[in-house]
């Protein structure tokens, strides 16, 4: 790590015109910042202290839904007993992440800003060739080792995953984020890598996360996320399904459902075309299993990541079916 300037933010105001700096990085929960600076992925002139700004940790729910502040932690937002009884994909994609130490420290806003773990990201003293940081430079995932790389939504300039498990959860239930002066959708705001993968979000520079707004729904009521990894704890999902369902009066048939993956495309992906199959279908194992097969549409393997198009449509089946009760 090489030597920067702190400044501590006295306002929003502050933080905002200190962050439009060239070399500029924001400090909330530190938890992603340290690591990215600690194996020199960056290196910050200036890092702005932007914990002590007032009103921006809340969490506030009504009738009409949630709102989440930036600087809520992840700890406190999963245990919170209006998000566990309203909105329980939140909550358990949150619990499912990290670990309890690092939950305690690590902000909402900055769950969402995480970078990928792609290992060639990670190791620029190994690996100069990334695009995402070094853009131009090539991918030296193609062709390596590419377990936990994505499947989805990849282009011949990146093919490392989005690596978070709350975003997947906020996308299936059509949250929103506040960006300061504009309002965006969660889905929206992760973009696919492209020809420009250093680019992973719309987040202008000078523009803050500042909250996340979660609509009150039938399909958020009845949600769920299961992630599976190859260890129960602190690990990176290997696929996961974050899941809303409603089910019409006779408990059977399919009104509203939403399905988002995780671990397995560049950023989190909705899989509309699963959804599009199953609204106004009788919930049972057959078509479920049938329909989300559809959730891998477009897929493209790179040598050891073949296995996640088999076992994504497996994790989203087996999310809908113990929604619906048949699991």
């Amino acid at each position: 790590m090489r030597d920067f300037i702190y400044f501590r933010a006295g306002s929003l105001d502050d933080a905002r015109q200190h962050a439009l700096q060239s070399g500029a990085m924001l400090l909330a929960g530190g938890t992603t910042l340290l690591d990215l600076a600690k194996c020199g992925v960056v290196e910050p002139d200036s890092v702005i202290d932007i914990t002590h700004l007032a009103g921006m940790s809340q969490i506030l729910a009504d009738a009409d839904g949630v709102t989440i502040g930036a600087l809520a932690k992840m700890e406190d937002v999963a245990g919170s007993p209006g998000i566990r009884a309203n909105y329980p994909a939140i909550s358990q994609s949150l619990l499912l992440a990290a670990s309890p130490q690092l939950r305690n420290m690590a902000t909402i806003g900055g769950n969402l800003l995480q970078r990928t773990r792609c290992p060639y990201f990670r190791d620029p003293g190994t690996f100069s060739a990334c695009n995402k940081r070094n853009p131009g430079s090539g991918c030296s995932a193609i062709g390596g080792v590419t377990r936990n790389h994505a499947v989805l939504g990849t282009s011949g300039a990146c093919i490392a995953s989005y690596p978070g498990d709350l975003a997947v959860a906020l996308v299936a239930l059509e949250a929103t984020i506040d960006l300061s002066d504009r309002e965006v959708t969660a889905e929206d705001f992760f973009v696919l890598p492209g020809d420009t993968p250093e680019r992973e979000t719309l987040l202008e520079r000078g523009e803050m996360v500042m909250a996340i707004n979660i609509p009150a729904s039938p399909v958020a009521r009845t949600s769920t996320y299961l992630k599976v990894r190859d260890r129960q704890s602190y690990e990176f999902a290997a696929a996961s399904a974050a899941v809303g369902l409603e089910l019409e009066a006779d408990g059977k048939t399919i009104r509203d459902i939403r399905v988002a993956l995780g671990g397995v495309a560049t950023k989190p992906w909705r899989a509309r075309s699963v959804e599009k199959a199953l609204i106004g279908k009788v919930l049972d194992a057959g078509t479920v299993e049938k329909a989300s097969r559809l959730a891998m549409e477009g897929a493209v393997a790179d040598g050891g990541n073949r296995y996640k198009i088999e076992l994504a449509p497996r994790v989203v089946a087996r999310a809908i079916l113990n929604m619906g009760g048949h699991a």
